[in-house]
């Protein structure tokens, strides 16, 4: 016999380079997936914290402290779901879309507060 393999192994390569391809592709998706969920999370933590400066800001001033939270938020790409004055501090709640998810609607809500230091 020569150093050929038997006539039954050929193609195997194929099918276990397609299987790795798949699965590469896979989990790609599944990584971009957690990026986008992790990137929707940032900006809304970031618009929750400057909203809620800015209300805090307008309490300190005499203002309304919640009377431009949602513009302030609008400015920041997210929704005002909530916010409350609690004494001299400001608690807001904030919402943004979360990653297209095919069949499902993600939205990704963050809290902050602010007062006088």
């Amino acid at each position: 016999m020569s150093g050929a393999s038997p006539r039954g192994e050929q193609g195997t390569a194929t099918v276990l380079v397609l299987a790795m391809a798949g699965l590469l592709c896979f989990v790609a998706v599944g990584l971009a997936a957690v990026a986008g969920a992790v990137r929707a999370q940032r900006s809304a933590q970031s618009a929750a914290d400057l909203t809620a400066v800015a209300a805090a800001a307008a309490l300190a001033d005499g203002a309304d402290g919640c009377g431009d939270a949602p513009a302030v938020a609008s400015a920041n790409g997210a929704t005002l779901a909530s916010c409350a004055v609690e004494g001299r501090e400001v608690r807001v709640t904030v919402q943004v879309p979360g990653p297209p998810w095919p069949g499902r609607r993600v939205t990704v809500t963050a809290q902050a507060r602010a007062g006088p230091a």
